[in-house]
C-alpha cells in the first residue's frame, strides 16, 4: 500500500506539522508536503487558528505545479467552513492526482467527510500512513473532539523515593535545572497549567514559561472550593486565572477577584469540592486541548480518583529524602488488583534526572483497530 517514498514523504509532514506544537492551538498540528515527479515542490504547516491551513500554504507555494501531484497530509483535510475555507475545495481545484493522509479528522464536522469528497472528485485518497505519530502529535485535539474533555497531563517531580517535598513543605528543588526547563517546555505546548489552593498557599508559585522561548503563555486555572486565594497571589497577579470554585456567598470576594482580571466558575460536587469531571469539560467547551497539572499530593490523587488523568510525566531525582510527602494522596487498597495502572511510553535521562512518561492503562484507546483505508472511511488500516 505504501512503499518506502510514502514513508520519506510523510515523515516530513509530520516534522512540518511539529513546529505548531506552541502555536496551532486550538487547531490541530497539520503538515503538508506536494511532491510531483519525486521531487517536493511545496510544503506547509498550520502555524495558528485562523491563518492558513498547511495545505493552503502549499498549494499557493506549488501554483501550477500541484496539478497531478502527489499531496501527503498529517491530519485529513477540512470540508467546513470555519475561520477558513474548506481545504478539500483547495485540493480539488488544484486537480492533485493523489492524497495521502495520516489519519482522519476526529471532528465531527469533518471525520471522514473530507476524504470521501476528494474521492468522489476522482482523487486517489490514501489513509492510515504513519498514523500513530500523527496521533501522537494531536493528543489533546483527539481528546477533545472524541471524549469532550482535554488530555490531561500530570507532572511530579520526586526523589528516587517518591518523596515531592520534605514534611516541612520544602520542595525547591528536587530536581536539577535541566529538568526544570524540560518540565518549562511542556508547559509550553499546553493550552492550560491547573494547580490547586494548597499549591498556591505553599509555594505562590507564578506557573508560567520562562526557561524556554514561547510565543504565548497558557492559561492558568485553579482549582479553589472555598476561594481562599490571596488577592495578592502571583497567579491572580498575572491577570490570566480561572479559578473553578465551589463556594457561595462570597460575592465581595468574587468582584475583588474579577476586578483583578480573573475568571470564576463555580461547579459544586455533593461533597462541597470542585467536580473536577465538570471542571474538565469546562475547559473542553473552551477549545482546551491540553492540561498540564502541577499540583499537590492530595489534587494530583483526587484527579487521578476521578478519572481525570491520561498521562504522567514524571522527573525522578537520583536521591532520597525519606519520610515525606508523597506523589499522590490515594484510598488504601486491599487487592493489588485495584492498583492504578500505568503504561511506560519512555524513560528519559534529562541532565542528572530521569523523566518517565506513562499513561493510564484504560486511558482510552485513541486506535481502535480502524481508521480511513482505500474502501473508505472507517476501513481497515493499510498495512505498510
Amino acid at each position: 500500500m505504501f512503499n518506502e517514498t510514502d514513508h520519506r514523504w510523510m515523515a516530513r509532514a509530520l516534522e512540518l506539522a511539529a513546529l505548531g506544537l506552541y502555536t496551532a492551538t486550538p487547531n490541530p498540528r497539520v503538515g503538508c508536503v506536494i511532491v510531483r515527479e519525486g521531487e517536493r515542490v511545496a510544503e506547509g504547516w498550520h502555524r495558528r487558528a485562523g491563518e492558513a491551513h498547511a495545505e493552503i500554504v502549499a498549494i499557493g507555494q506549488a501554483g501550477g505545479r500541484a496539478r497531478g501531484a502527489d499531496v501527503y497530509l498529517s491530519l485529513e483535510p477540512c470540508s467546513h467552513f470555519g475561520r477558513t475555507p474548506p481545504c478539500v475545495d483547495a485540493l480539488i481545484e488544484a486537480q492533485v492526482g493523489r492524497v495521502i493522509v495520516a489519519m482522519e479528522d476526529p471532528n465531527p464536522q469533518v471525520d471522514g467527510r473530507g476524504l470521501s469528497r476528494l474521492r468522489a472528485s476522482g482523487i486517489d485518497v490514501r489513509c492510515g500512513l504513519m498514523r500513530e505519530e500523527a496521533l501522537e502529535l494531536n493528543r489533546g485535539f483527539w481528546s477533545r473532539m472524541t471524549r469532550a474533555r482535554p488530555w490531561v497531563r500530570l507532572k511530579v517531580a520526586a526523589s528516587l523515593d517518591g518523596a515531592t517535598a520534605l514534611a516541612n513543605g520544602q520542595s525547591q528543588w528536587i530536581t536539577g535545572e535541566a529538568a526544570r526547563a524540560d518540565g518549562h517546555g511542556w508547559r509550553a505546548r499546553a493550552c492550560a497549567i491547573l494547580t490547586g489552593i494548597g499549591t498556591v498557599r505553599a509555594d505562590d508559585p507564578r506557573l508560567d514559561v520562562r526557561l524556554v522561548e514561547t510565543a504565548r503563555q497558557p492559561l492558568h486555572v485553579l482549582v479553589d472550593s472555598r476561594l481562599a486565594i490571596d488577592l495578592d497571589a502571583k497567579l491572580v497577579r498575572s491577570g490570566n486565572l480561572l479559578i473553578a470554585t465551589a463556594a457561595q456567598g462570597l460575592e465581595e470576594k468574587e468582584r475583588d477577584l474579577r476586578d483583578r482580571g480573573c475568571e470564576i466558575v463555580r461547579l459544586p460536587d455533593p461533597q462541597g469540592r470542585v467536580d473536577l469531571r465538570a471542571l474538565m469539560g469546562e475547559l473542553a467547551s473552551r477549545s482546551l486541548n491540553e492540561i498540564h497539572v502541577e499540583g499537590g499530593f492530595r489534587l494530583n490523587g483526587a484527579l487521578l480518583q476521578a478519572g481525570c488523568v491520561d498521562e504522567l510525566l514524571v522527573y525522578l531525582a537520583p536521591s532520597l529524602l525519606g519520610p515525606a510527602q508523597g506523589m499522590f494522596a490515594l484510598e488504601p487498597l486491599e487487592r493489588l488488583e485495584d492498583r492504578v495502572a500505568l503504561r511506560i511510553v519512555s524513560a528519559t535521562p534529562v541532565g542528572a534526572d530521569l523523566r518517565i512518561v506513562a499513561r493510564l492503562a484504560d486511558e482510552g484507546a485513541a486506535d481502535d483497530g480502524t481508521a480511513c483505508g482505500p474502501e473508505g472511511p472507517r476501513g481497515p488500516v493499510p498495512a505498510s
